[in-house]
């Protein structure tokens, strides 16, 4: 038995089934190295929950790989204990997701409340209750949001963990200076959920007119693959929600939903193509990172 295997046998004995993170925190090892040893030992039992669905990411070939990344699941989705722990590690197992479950719906409930009072600052006379619609995505809308503080794009400050992915669909019709007012209540709204220590919660949002949707429908660019890959996997939040079904429907009429499934097969492949390589050994760190096997572009430059 390797070194990091006995220290990590001896922690998960001392203290139960625990998170990769909260392994790694014990051990004098890279995290790579500590993901290996504990998916390789005859004496560990390592599993995750949630579930996995495709990101698109321009640095991998032909797109498409699973999120989270083998990284993120193992530092905040995977439980590890003893092999002769099963139970306890199935009990961690349960409460993780519970966990996991309790941070989705509250980022979910705490948009839905952002985009219900942003429509009423907005629109308080509802002259325009048809002509936006709010659609949530990102990994709220899958059930897995996390709450481990990272850095913020813009400012580098740390923040609760998954950020809120909004795309505000208006009607063509909409004037070019209501938008703009749209935007401005928006942005006001997002500078203060940040800033607000209480919430510090980030927030991604795009507002387009169904034109720009139908333009991007073509699905030929990698941004338009990305702009309708968020659409679909998007969930109504608030506003018309006839908006939200044209949307699905401009989505469903060129076929979109089956490629996009046709490109989840794919990270499915490329996903246990990269573990079986990691594993055997047979690639180094290096080409590790350069294939973006392990770690997505950010993950690595937070981990070097």
């Amino acid at each position: 038995m390797s070194r990091i295997e006995n220290e990590i046998v001896g922690a998960v004995r001392a203290n139960g089934p625990s998170t990769g993170s909260e392994i790694v925190r014990e051990m004098d090892a890279d995290v790579l190295a500590v993901w290996k040893t504990c998916v390789k030992s005859r004496e560990l039992l390592v599993r995750s929950v949630g579930s996995r669905y495709m990101r698109l990411d321009r640095h991998v070939a032909g797109y498409a790989r699973l999120s989270p990344s083998i990284l993120r699941e193992f530092l905040t989705y995977s439980v590890v204990g003893g092999k002769d722990a099963a139970d306890a590690v199935n009990e961690r197992c349960r409460a993780l997701l519970e966990r996991v479950h309790e941070i989705s719906r509250r980022k979910f409930d705490l948009s839905r409340q952002m985009a219900r009072e942003i429509i009423e600052q907005f629109d308080p006379g509802q002259q325009f209750r048809d002509a936006l619609c709010f659609i949530i995505a990102g990994d709220i809308v899958y059930n897995m949001a996390h709450d481990v503080p990272r850095p913020e794009h813009s400012t580098g400050k740390l923040v609760r963990g998954s950020d809120i992915d909004l795309v505000i669909v208006v009607t063509d019709d909409l004037p070019d200076n209501d938008i703009e007012r749209l935007d401005a209540a928006v942005y006001a709204r997002k500078y203060r959920m940040l800033k607000d220590p209480a919430v510090n919660e980030e927030v991604d949002y795009k507002i387009k007119k169904l034109r720009r949707i139908g333009e991007q429908c073509s699905f030929d660019n990698f941004k338009y693959m990305v702009a309708v890959k968020i659409l679909d996997e998007g969930q109504f939040l608030a506003g018309s929600e006839e908006i939200y079904k044209k949307v699905k429907s401009m989505l469903e009429e060129r076929g979109l939903p089956r490629k996009l499934k046709e490109l989840e097969e794919g990270a499915v492949s490329f996903r246990k193509k990269a573990e079986e390589l990691i594993l055997s050994d047979s690639i180094d760190e290096k080409m590790i990172k350069d294939m973006h096997l392990f770690y997505s572009t950010e993950e690595y430059e937070e981990f070097e």
